[in-house]
């Protein structure tokens, strides 16, 4: 899927009515027991979340899920929502799927705050929830997949630690020329120029590009984080880019799993219907059944 001139062309309202036209177009996600809208109290006002969970009398384990969108567009709907669904059904977990504030209006580190809010609602709530707060994984697609890396580094140390973390073609630095960058520079659905656009809208000033929580890569450690699940996609910018995460994380002693899917591009975790997206798909629901175990 391509987009004549880039989706940094679109401009930021062009984006965001793309993602409007997208999620219209995706098809129902399959059904869940149980699904509620709610409201969760944040720094920088309410936060709308998204929960969906299986039928279950026992407390289940829980992914707090963050969509993808350049910081700038994206919804709790169309294949953010297929995608919830799935892995809550596959997986036998809740799922509660975050609409954070997004740039430019609201910068860095707003988004990261906003998640860091609803993480610490889970925990807070889990009894009134339904859902097992020693069992609390966090992931996300693309932008998403940054913002959870970013909370793994905040919450590091907590009693309670994240079990898991999801991270689907995140980004992770900024504009590093790894060989993806350069072969895949007018790849479909995400070029190189677009990229450094949403960075654009997302950062404030140079400071921000080596800041850990906007650019997770430059943290001092990678020890003492969750388990991961790295996705990515051969014709992406952002392929070496998480492929690099995933060697540091590997490098400190973090269990790392990486799935690479050849051919395909940035975005087809939100594209149901394509064959990448249910090879991901069934990598994020092992990975998860399997961590979140007990």
């Amino acid at each position: 899927m391509a987009v004549p001139g880039g989706l940094s062309g679109l401009g930021v309202a062009g984006v965001r009515e793309f993602g409007r036209v997208s999620d219209s177009q995706a098809p129902p996600g399959p059904a869940v027991h149980e699904v509620t809208e709610r409201a969760v109290a944040g720094p920088h006002g309410d936060i709308p979340v998204r929960m969906y969970r299986p039928e279950s009398s026992a407390p289940v384990p829980v992914l707090l899920y963050i969509h993808g969108g350049g910081w700038t567009f994206g919804s709790l709907n169309g294949g953010v929502d297929h995608l919830c669904r799935s892995i809550a059904s596959a997986a036998g977990i809740a799922v509660v799927s975050v609409d954070y504030r997004m740039a430019p209006e609201n910068k860095f580190p707003v988004p990261v705050d906003e998640v860091n809010a609803v993480l610490a609602w889970v925990r807070d709530r889990g009894r009134d929830l339904g859902v097992d707060t020693t069992r609390i994984a966090i992931g996300g697609d693309s932008a998403g997949g940054n913002i959870s890396a970013a909370i793994t580094h905040l919450d590091r140390g907590h009693e309670s630690p994240l079990r898991a973390q999801v991270l689907l073609y995140p980004a992770t630095e900024y504009a590093v020329e790894r060989p993806s960058w350069i072969d895949n520079a007018q790849a479909p659905v995400l070029t190189v120029v677009d990229t450094l656009w949403f960075w654009d809208q997302y950062l404030t000033s140079t400071k921000d590009r080596t800041d850990p929580r906007a650019t997770p890569a430059n943290a001092a450690s990678f020890g003492g984080l969750p388990p991961a699940l790295v996705v990515v996609a051969g014709r992406d910018p952002l392929r070496d880019d998480g492929l690099n995460y995933a060697a540091l994380l590997d490098k400190a002693g973090t269990p790392v799993e990486v799935l690479r899917i050849d051919g395909t591009f940035h975005g087809f975790m939100t594209m149901p219907g394509l064959h990448s997206y249910n090879q991901g798909l069934d990598a994020v629901s092992g990975f998860l059944t399997t961590v979140l175990a007990s």
